[in-house]
């Protein structure tokens, strides 16, 4: 991993920046042999219901289409979708050294979720703090990931146990926020981006979701959540950049519901997204 260690280089602690396994003072958890992984991104939101799953989905199809060999980690432990926005069903296989195996789409993204490990994906996860701490780790020690030119995190709202887990844990190479244009939403995704900074990750910019819906008989833009000026002036602000503004398309979603992402015609999203990820490989 390329993850420079800020937090002890600044104190003129560390002399070996590009290998060492520590950020913020706090040891990286390292992969094991079976996996190398080129860049790490996280997708994260200040709260719930924005469509980050939406965007990871869509994002890691995106970079597959580019020719980039892909993998999602669904660490959205008590909100797991990522595997029914591709259509995957069962159960993960543990192989030798008693690594699991991640499922594979259509396309060959990769992907390891909760829902891939019980036995009915309908069943609530009604876990302790730690205890899903310790799951997300396992999805980087204990899984075969294999050659990959990016791993997309697909990270739970908000900035508590499991977000603070990965920042402190992974070596995530960026972090991508995703809002919708509420003003509501707006403080949040200050807040978000505020923890990250905090964290020393590296905030490649902002994804705003649902930013308008095209109407079928006129093809007028119309902004469902009124003017976005507040949460780019918050983002602004926090120093954060607008990457790609995103469409409420019901065609778009309903593929993406039926597990079907694949399908999505990519070549008009997610542009700057994708080449901001593909910059820091």
């Amino acid at each position: 991993m390329s993850s420079a260690c800020e937090g002890c280089a600044k104190a003129g602690n560390c002399n070996e920046q590009d290998t060492c396994s520590k950020k913020n003072g706090i040891e990286k958890l390292e992969c094991n042999d079976a996996s190398k992984i080129k860049c790490v991104i996280g997708i994260a939101s200040g709260k719930g219901g924005v469509g980050k799953s939406f965007v990871t989905a869509t994002l890691a199809a995106k970079l597959a289409s580019a020719g980039l060999s892909v993998g999602i980690m669904d660490a959205d432990i008590t909100g797991p979708s990522i595997p029914r926005a591709f259509g995957l069903k069962g159960m993960l296989e543990v192989g030798g050294q008693d690594r699991i195996q991640p499922a594979v789409t259509k396309k060959g993204i990769k992907v390891v979720s909760l829902n891939l490990l019980l036995e009915d994906e309908n069943s609530p996860v009604i876990w302790r703090g730690p205890v899903l701490s310790g799951l997300v780790r396992q999805f980087w020690t204990d899984v075969e990931w294999g050659m990959l030119d990016v791993l997309l995190i697909d990270m739970p709202p908000g900035t508590g146990d499991i977000p603070l887990t990965l920042f402190q844990s992974l070596p995530l190479d960026g972090l991508i926020l995703v809002s919708t244009p509420q003003e509501l939403v707006s403080m949040i995704v200050a807040k978000a981006g505020n923890m990250a900074s905090m964290m020393n990750v590296n905030i490649l910019g902002l994804v705003e979701n649902m930013a308008y819906t095209v109407c079928p008989h006129c093809g007028e833009k119309i902004s469902l959540f009124g003017n976005d000026e507040v949460l780019l002036k918050e983002a602004s602000d926090a120093g954060i950049k607008l990457l790609d503004k995103l469409p409420l398309d019901p065609s778009v979603t309903a593929l993406v519901d039926s597990g079907n992402t694949e399908k999505v015609d990519v070549s008009d999203l997610l542009v700057n997204a994708s080449e901001a990820v593909k910059a820091l490989l």
